[in-house]
């Protein structure tokens, strides 16, 4: 039998006895709404776990046993912490003893719309220059085909590391979808792609602790691919139906009224909603990753970048719904008080990455209006790189007063702790962009 084989087995085999008796040592780098869940997970499991994460405020947040993500429950962090298999660092020193690290940071978009790789590249540093040779390496983050075998492994080999040899690299998509009551962490499947075989089958026994159903595919760069996929999917297909919305509305027709006769179909649709924009993390942004790969291959994505040019504009129809129903009332949109309903860019969430509540935010105030938010998810709005003249301010109380002193309510996030009921007695004005008021109220607008 060749060397590598051999060697290969025999990795495989240590690997299976240190997960038989958990001693194997996890690190994650990022400890946010993907790194944390994966890390509570193996912590539960009984795993050693190390999280690193440059923010030392949520570094103290975790140590004290409480969560600083709000639908992850303080008593999951303080069980973990109590019993010892959970600890998180703001040095990279902490991954020194561990024998897999996974890179969950952010992959946003510069200001051209150009993949922003550089909290992979510096994540990848600090597990390069910190992590003992044998470690498994895996990149959690969304990103173009080829990122972890063309960025992270050149990195791991400038610190004298060689994957495939005496370090192992694979990447494994996330596919968090925070607050889904249907779906958790260890219940959405695991895709796993390795640079190489030995680091794809050590990534799949690592996964296979805390996931359900963990998937092996043939190489990194078709696991990157399908994630790009999956949110590609959503974008243009929401990009369709909020085209549709604008038809429609024309046409004096409810889209959401179209969208619920469609789906009894039982075969050939699936339902997709319209909204005010695209927000989160993934779905505003993964796209561009692969539009921006695709021009080095000479392919243009028209589909990608069309759907877009939609979603990019669906906050401009929504203001222009807004003027509309201040008009049918004698007032302009200049100079009104406008009570923004939602910050977080979904329902019962407190993320506001990307909402497209700040795109509104920054259009009315533009507009010289007088601007309140309320979201009991997101208490305090700090403000947002993206957004540079929006100041932070607090979200107000939903309050009769607070409600009734407003031009408009504009509903852009259906928060299920919201109530609708006394929002539609007290409000003069209520542009509805979730489908969330009862139709045929005088004073309820849809956009």
């Amino acid at each position: 039998m060749p060397v590598r084989e051999k060697s290969s087995a025999a990795v495989l085999s240590s690997w299976q006895k240190k997960l038989h008796n958990h001693s194997l040592k996890v690190g994650i780098m990022g400890m946010g709404y993907v790194g944390l869940p994966l890390g509570l997970l193996f912590a539960e499991k009984g795993f050693k776990v190390v999280g690193v994460d440059p923010d030392e405020r949520r570094i103290r947040t975790l140590n004290q046993g409480r969560s600083p993500i709000r639908h992850i429950k303080n008593e999951r962090v303080k069980a973990v912490v109590k019993n010892g298999t959970f600890q998180a660092t703001a040095a990279p020193s902490g991954l020194s003893e561990v024998d897999v690290v996974l890179i969950c940071v952010p992959t946003p978009l510069t200001k051209q719309r150009e993949p922003d790789l550089s909290y992979v590249e510096s994540a990848s540093e600090w597990v390069a220059g910190n992590v003992k040779p044998g470690c498994l390496v895996i990149l959690e983050s969304t990103t173009y085909p080829g990122t972890t075998r063309d960025i992270v492994a050149p990195i791991l080999r400038k610190a004298g590391l060689k994957p495939g040899t005496n370090v192992y690299l694979a990447y494994s998509p996330e596919r968090e979808d925070p607050n889904n009551a249907n779906f958790s962490t260890a219940s959405i499947p695991k895709l796993v792609g390795g640079t190489d075989s030995t680091s794809g089958k050590l990534a799949v026994l690592l996964y296979e602790q805390i996931i359900s159903k963990v998937i092996p595919v043939t190489s990194a760069e078709v696991a990157e691919a399908a994630k790009l996929l999956e949110n590609i999917f959503r974008s243009v297909n929401i990009a369709m139906v909020n085209e549709l919305k604008i038809v429609f509305d024309r046409m004096g027709i409810d889209i959401w009224e179209v969208v619920n006769a469609a789906k009894t179909k039982p075969f050939g649709f699936m339902p997709f909603y319209p909204g005010p924009g695209l927000g989160g993390h993934c779905i505003p942004i993964d796209p561009f990753y692969l539009t921006w790969k695709a021009r080095e291959f000479d392919i243009s994505t028209k589909f990608i970048e069309l759907a877009g040019e939609v979603n990019t504009n669906m906050p401009y129809f929504v203001i222009s719904k807004l003027q509309d129903a201040l008009g049918s009332r004698g007032k302009s949109l200049r100079g009104s008080r406008v009570l923004l309903l939602g910050l977080a860019y979904k329902r019962d969430v407190d993320d506001f990455r990307e909402s497209p509540t700040l795109k509104l935010m920054e259009i009315l105030e533009r507009n010289q209006c007088r601007v309140t938010f309320h979201d009991s998810f997101i208490p305090q709005f700090p403000g947002d790189h993206h957004f540079p003249a929006l100041k932070p301010r607090k979200s107000v109380p939903l309050t009769r007063k607070n409600v009734a002193e407003a031009d408009a309510v504009l509903i852009c996030t259906d928060h299920s702790n919201v109530d609708y009921r006394s929002l539609a007695q007290w409000a003069s004005i209520i542009v509805d962009t979730r489908n969330v008021m009862p139709s045929g109220g005088k004073n309820v607008f849809r956009a």
